[in-house]
């Protein structure tokens, strides 16, 4: 059952904070969908076989949903004939390309897990990955930007040298049998990833009939390590029913259909790419535009232009990046018409620009994180304007939210505290982390977010921070999205950050980390005197410093440990007694 236009026309659920308190509950109007995601692929693909369904416009490849159906059989059929079977872990290592995409709908087919491996990773990190989940296989690009993937799978691999593609033993990944490399050149040990797909193609697409229909919609079927914005990543494992649906709902919520055309600039390999991207599409027959292997806004706002884009996705440091581009104008973005800002706290004068100057008038911005698959909550296209730049929308379908005090009780509308979620959206768990997995689920299934929120008494909420973002400065609390959010308000301002340092006196002192917009002049006083007398002298940031760049995980998110960790060598602090 594809989703057609019929669903965009939905009764008005009552979303509004119940009985006096900041608890909501989702939309069950729509069937939860208890469905596989290959069952789902070959539906879309009977119903929109000649429509396109994939364009990579870097590597020059353009897929309608029929050509793209029989890419993803062969390359399932060529991983069975490896001897790969049904719960064997398989990693994907590489940017955004078609691999990528025949890769996550392959293992589906025929129940493999794949594991998203971040682009940036280097050796330790990969090692960390494999080995934590035991991965049999890895399909791997040659290299990216800096990274020699290769390089660095011989690194931690040297016995590839010498093995059988396929029959690798290696002593420091032990789990890892076989490795296969994109591109045409050849590597010692491997197999190459248009070899696999050849070999599958001789393979009748009834050969895998029995397979697909023996799986599961509660199997795992992705693992997605969390981003490392703090201690070491934690394998998030999802089933069908996780991401399949929140993928539909979130595109659900942009009244899609098989007419529109997505641009995916966000990397597949996080939850925005491969569930609110292609899963979402395929829900729909929507086509799915890549504009490049990595974000560049040029090649963005090309694709845009030139595919006929009707909706954006992109992180805010995208989207600024987008509308800073000097020929902005020159690009036809007519044909925009919506799109999600999500992945981090979503600036108020950004999204207005996105609308006034991108012609984004029905942009949503949506918020969740990797453990809940991803979207809790998502703006309306037709929630006013005010609503969508200053909260991140009304709960999603299915799910339920609630914000809790110190003490596990549920506060009243509008009482900031940590917002938990329940339903079908949290994960099943950390692979091989019982203890962590109890950390953050508790007994009653809720799923402890982290995240400071509010939710009023519509039933919006409002992202406030993080529990351990808060600083607390001379007993004073002290939420950096706050003044962030202020700062942003300042026209030399491009983007900022905010956190806290060691400081003898007070506890914690402010800092602000700001990237300046081009020509720029502004200074360290400037900015403090932009904040007198606006905002709470005990909120003005004590040291401000001036970056070209702000550290960022790959999606998008500030790694505000390493700016503590900076701040904290160049003032000569220490963590326990500062000077």
């Amino acid at each position: 059952m594809i989703e057609m236009n019929a669903d965009a026309s939905k009764p008005a659920p009552d979303l509004t904070a119940r009985n006096g308190k900041a608890h909501v509950v989702g939309d069950t109007g729509p069937e939860l969908w208890r469905r596989t995601i290959p069952a789902v692929f070959k539906e879309t693909v009977a119903a929109f076989g000649g429509r396109d369904a994939a364009v990579f416009r870097e590597q020059g490849v353009r897929w309608t949903w029929a050509e793209l159906d029989r890419q993803v059989d062969a390359l399932a059929a060529g991983l069975l004939d490896l001897g790969l079977e049904k719960g064997d872990r398989i990693g994907i290592w590489a940017p955004n390309r078609y691999e990528w995409l025949l890769t996550q709908f392959a293992t589906a087919r025929i129940g493999l897990v794949m594991v998203n491996i971040n682009p940036a990773y280097r050796l330790s990190e990969l090692e960390y990955a494999l080995n934590k989940v035991g991965c049999k296989a890895l399909i791997t690009a040659a290299q990216f930007k800096s990274s020699d993937y290769l390089g660095m799978v011989r690194t931690l691999a040297p016995e590839l040298d010498g093995a059988a593609p396929g029959q690798l033993q290696a002593k420091k990944l032990p789990h890892l049998k076989t490795v296969i490399r994109m591109g045409a050149e050849t590597s010692p040990g491997m197999f190459n990833f248009d070899e696999v797909v050849a070999r599958g193609r001789n393979t009748p697409q009834a050969d895998l009939e029995p397979m697909t229909a023996a799986l599961d919609p509660d199997d795992p079927i992705n693992i997605q390590f969390t981003s490392g914005t703090t201690g070491a990543p934690k394998g998030a494992t999802l089933t069908h029913i996780n991401i399949l649906n929140n993928g539909r709902f979130v595109t659900r919520a942009m009244n899609f259909t098989e007419n529109d055309r997505l641009c995916i600039p966000v990397p597949l390999y996080h939850c925005f790419g491969m569930v609110m991207g292609t899963l979402g599409c395929v829900t729909k027959g929507a086509a799915m535009i890549f504009p490049a292997e990595a974000f560049e806004p040029e090649s963005t706002l090309r694709a845009v232009s030139e595919e006929k884009c009707t909706a954006l996705y992109g992180v805010p440091t995208m989207f600024v990046a987008e509308l800073q581009h000097p020929d902005l104008k020159s690009f036809d973005l007519s044909q925009l018409r919506t799109g999600i800002m999500a992945g981090a706290p979503c600036p108020t004068e950004v999204m207005k620009r996105c609308v006034s100057e991108m012609n984004l008038s029905e942009v949503t911005i949506a918020y969740g994180m990797t453990e809940t698959s991803p979207v809790s909550f998502q703006s309306a296209v037709d929630d006013p304007l005010e609503r969508r730049v200053s909260t991140v929308g009304r709960i999603q379908p299915h799910v339920e939210c609630k914000v809790i005090d110190e003490n596990g009780e549920t506060v009243a509308p509008g009482v900031q505290g940590e917002l938990c979620t329940r339903g079908y959206s949290v994960m099943k768990g950390y692979w091989d982390e019982p203890e962590r997995t109890a950390e953050a689920i508790d007994a009653d299934g809720w799923m402890h977010t982290g995240d400071l929120a509010t939710i009023d008494a519509e039933g919006y909420c409002n992202i406030t921070g993080r529990v351990k973002d808060m600083l607390i400065r001379g007993g004073e609390n002290v939420y950096p999205r706050e003044i962030e959010e202020y700062l942003y308000r300042h026209p030399e301002i491009s983007d900022v950050q905010v956190f806290g340092v060691p400081d003898a006196k007070y506890g914690e002192e402010i800092c602000a980390w700001v990237v300046k917009k081009p020509g720029s002049d502004l200074d360290e006083q400037a900015v403090k005197d932009f904040c007198q007398g606006q905002i709470a002298h005990y909120k003005i940031p004590r040291h401000v410093r001036f970056r070209d760049e702000l550290p960022m995980t790959v999606t998008g998110k500030p790694q505000k440990f390493r700016m503590r960790e900076a701040m904290v060598a160049e003032l000569g602090l220490t963590e326990e007694k500062t000077a």
